[in-house]
Order: C-alpha cells, then sequence, then structure tokens
C-alpha cells in the first residue's frame, strides 16, 4: 500500500488520467445499465427480425447501404431521423426498431433520436456491418 502512495505522489498526472479514465468507463457502463436503448448482438438481431418483426434501419451512406446490407433494412440517414423524415418508420412505433451503422458508433445517436420521437422497443447492432459481416451473415447488394 505504500508503495501505491509514493506512486501516486511522485506522478501526480498520470495518477489523474487514471482516476479520469477509470471514471469515465464507470460512467459509460452506468449509462448503458440505465439506458432505454440496448446494444443486441447479431444472432439477437436474427430473432428479433424473425420473431418480432423487428425492422432494421441502416444510417449509413447510400453507396454503403448498396455495397451490401442486412435483408430488408431500410436505408434512413441520420439527418432524416432529426428531422422526422422516416420514409413510413412512424407506423411502426411499438415494434422493435434496430439502428445499424458500419461500426456501432454512429448509431446510438440515431437510436437516442428515433426514442426521443416515440418508438419504444429501440436497439443498436453492436459492432454495425463490420460485426454482422465479420460473423458470416448475408448481405444484399443492390445495384445502381
Amino acid at each position: 500500500m505504500s508503495q501505491f502512495i509514493e506512486f501516486l505522489g511522485n506522478h501526480p498526472l498520470l495518477s489523474g488520467i487514471w482516476v479520469v479514465l477509470f471514471l469515465l468507463i464507470v460512467g459509460s457502463w452506468l449509462k448503458s445499465m440505465f439506458s432505454s436503448i440496448k446494444a443486441i448482438s447479431p444472432t439477437q438481431l436474427t430473432l428479433l427480425v424473425n420473431r418480432e418483426n423487428a425492422v432494421v434501419v441502416d444510417i449509413r451512406s447510400e453507396d454503403d447501404f448498396r455495397k451490401g446490407h442486412i435483408t430488408d433494412a431500410k436505408n434512413i440517414k441520420q439527418a432524416e431521423i432529426d428531422s422526422q423524415k422516416l420514409a413510413g418508420l412512424e407506423k411502426q412505433k411499438d415494434a422493435p426498431i434496430i439502428v445499424v451503422c458500419q461500426a456501432g458508433m454512429s448509431a446510438s445517436k440515431a437510436a437516442a433520436s428515433l426514442a426521443k420521437q416515440g418508438f419504444t422497443k429501440v436497439s443498436i447492432l453492436q459492432g454495425g456491418m463490420g460485426a454482422w459481416t465479420g460473423a458470416s451473415l448475408p448481405v444484399v447488394k443492390t445495384k445502381r
């Protein structure tokens, strides 16, 4: 214990960085625990689509969407979601909605926007399309 205290005293900047990182990790964990938006795996996405008729919303660019997307996914951009131009999605407010992006990072903002608009079962695909293709799951390619 005395070595730990000595380290803290000799390296205050490094110790401060560790404390900040620890607080950020704990804060992120707590936020995800209490969030109504859950991150789901590709397997869980498949189950939701098959059993509960979940709707997959792909927020990637049109070019990325054409190169490969999940079967029956709707391509709706983040800006369209924010401005509530949902291409008929508003009729499915109580259906499970899974938001997909490329790596699973930008989907949370779109999912939060959908939740604010009254969608009750919003989730994101953890790892995005990278996780989907990494699991060797099928993609649909669209020609121009």
